[in-house]
């Protein structure tokens, strides 16, 4: 089982408490994976479709528990689709009116006619119902990568309100996201790990959050490691390197007769203990010296060597 499905069936579980949360859910749920059919002489139907079993059974659960509406249930297998259960949930007529009336998602004109409208504005006020909006829109038209291959949290919709709708409510969160539209609808994404964090965390999916937040730590300590050993290797390469030059220009001195006893001395020590560093080094003067001063005797002679040579 994927992360995005572990996520969707914690959240599934989740057991609904406050009336305006509920409403707000059902909100989202209804944007995200229903659609609204209109069967002529001013009558409607509201017809969910998903995958998810657990969705179903909690969008059930929700419908009869906040507006005691219980909607027809339908299984179909879809066998070009490798044999996907898929069920639906209808809502007919009356049902359907009063649910979008309840969610304030429907009005009606003085000639009875229906008029959508968008997501009820509870929603955005109460951070408890952006929180349930949020986990409906997920349930129902969310994604999230595996933390151990990055960070990503998409949702996708035909529709750019619902979109625009996520968006705001993540930013009202304090979620930075982006969204990008197309002719074929619209998507959000979130890429940091921070707030994809915080929205598991005001959605309910704590168990998520931690397992998240486990990996970032172990990811980030192997980063950590590796930028440390990529520096380690990169600081003994020079070393090295550094070393090799001052070795070269050093052994011109030992066969000369006129250089100062003090910059032989420093030359002979330096061939003698290639490997070591300057703090290293300085232990082999007599006396020792401070890690300053044997790193100004060293290029001191590795100068004179090379002025000597030219």
């Amino acid at each position: 089982m994927s992360f995005s499905d572990e996520t969707k069936r914690e959240l599934a579980r989740i057991k609904p408490e406050k009336p305006c949360c509920m409403l707000s859910e059902i909100s989202a749920l209804t944007q995200s994976c229903a659609s609204l059919r209109f069967q002529g002489r001013g009558r409607i139907s509201i017809v969910y479709k998903t995958e998810n079993m657990a969705l179903a059974k909690r969008l059930f659960l929700l419908l009869k528990l906040r507006l005691n509406l219980i909607p027809v249930i339908e299984y179909a297998s879809v066998g070009r689709f490798g044999g996907r259960r898929i069920c639906t949930l209808t809502l007919k007529d009356q049902d359907a009116k009063q649910l979008m009336l309840s969610l304030r998602m429907l009005k009606t004109t003085e000639a009875g006619l229906p008029i959508l409208r968008g997501i009820p504005r509870s929603a955005y006020t109460k951070r408890c119902c952006r929180g349930a909006y949020l986990r409906g829109a997920f349930l129902g038209s969310g994604m999230l990568l595996n933390p151990e291959k990055g960070y990503l949290l998409r949702f996708s919709s035909s529709d750019p309100a619902l979109i625009r709708g996520i968006h705001g409510m993540l930013e009202k969160s304090g979620i930075l996201s982006s969204v990008k539209l197309s002719d074929e609808g619209a998507e959000l994404r979130v890429t940091q790990g921070d707030g994809i964090s915080a929205f598991l965390t005001l959605t309910g999916a704590h168990t998520s959050m931690m397992k998240m937040e486990d990996i970032r730590i172990r990811r980030e300590s192997k980063n950590r490691a590796n930028r440390a050993a990529n520096c380690d290797q990169g600081n003994l390469k020079k070393q090295l390197q550094t070393a090799q030059k001052q070795a070269a220009a050093l052994l011109t001195l030992l066969d000369r007769k006129d250089v100062p006893d003090e910059i032989l001395e420093t030359a002979r020590l330096r061939l003698d203990h290639m490997d070591a560093t300057v703090e290293e080094l300085r232990m082999f003067f007599d006396p020792p010296l401070s890690k300053s001063g044997a790193y100004h005797r060293l290029q001191k002679a590795v100068r004179y060597a090379n002025e000597q040579s030219m």
